[in-house]
C-alpha cells in the first residue's frame, strides 16, 4: 500500500540533500583553497616499494621527515605515542624540507619555514617516528611510478593551508628509473 509524502517529510528530504551538497562543495572548496593559498614545500621519500600496485591503486610513501632526532623535541615533557605535534620545517639548499623542531603547539614559522601537523608514532632512544597523514598516495595509470617494481626516492610537492590542512600536489621521481 503506497504511502503519501507529507510536506514535512519532503522538506526534510530537501534539507538532507542540501546539506550533502554543501558538504561536498565545502570539501572541494577546501581542497582548492589549500592548493591556491597554501604554502608549498617539497618533501623527499625513501625508495618506494611498488609491488602493491599490482593489487591496489596506491602506494605508501615513507618521508625522510618521518624520522626526527630526539634533539628536535621542543617540549619540556617527554614525547608520547599518538601525541599530536606540529613539525617546523626548514627548506634546505636542495629545496627539500628538513625537520627543524617538533612542538606540541603551533610555532610561528620564520621566512623559509613551514609548519606541518602530525603525530608521534614511535619514541626511540635517539629518534622520533612521525606521521603526517600524507603517506598514502593514489598512483594514476599513466604515472612513471607504474613502470617498475621499486622506484628511487621521489620528490613530493605538498601544499599546507594557513589553517593547517596539507595536501599532496604532485609526485616526481628524483632520478629516472628503468622498467624492470
Amino acid at each position: 500500500m503506497p504511502t503519501s509524502s507529507t510536506p514535512s517529510h519532503r522538506m526534510l528530504v530537501r534539507l538532507l540533500v542540501a546539506a550533502q551538497l554543501l558538504y561536498v562543495l565545502g570539501v572541494a572548496g577546501a581542497g582548492y583553497a589549500t592548493t591556491a593559498y597554501g604554502q608549498h614545500i617539497a618533501l623527499a621519500t625513501s625508495p618506494v616499494d611498488l609491488h602493491s600496485l599490482q593489487y591496489e591503486s596506491f602506494v605508501r610513501l615513507r618521508y625522510t621527515i618521518a624520522e626526527a632526532p630526539l634533539t628536535a623535541w621542543r617540549v619540556s615533557t617527554p614525547p608520547q605515542r599518538r601525541q599530536s605535534v606540529y613539525v617546523l620545517l626548514n627548506t634546505g639548499a636542495d629545496s627539500l624540507a628538513a625537520v627543524a623542531g617538533v612542538y606540541d603547539a603551533a610555532p610561528r614559522p620564520a621566512a623559509g619555514q613551514a609548519v606541518l601537523r602530525g603525530w608521534v608514532t614511535d619514541v626511540f632512544p635517539r629518534t622520533l617516528g612521525l606521521r603526517y597523514n600524507l603517506e598514502r598516495y593514489y598512483v594514476p595509470g599513466d604515472s612513471p611510478l607504474r613502470l617498475g617494481k621499486t622506484s628511487p626516492a621521489v620528490r613530493v610537492q605538498v601544499s599546507i593551508a594557513p589553517w593547517g590542512q596539507a595536501r599532496i600536489e604532485s609526485v616526481r621521481l628524483l632520478r629516472p628509473t628503468a622498467a624492470r
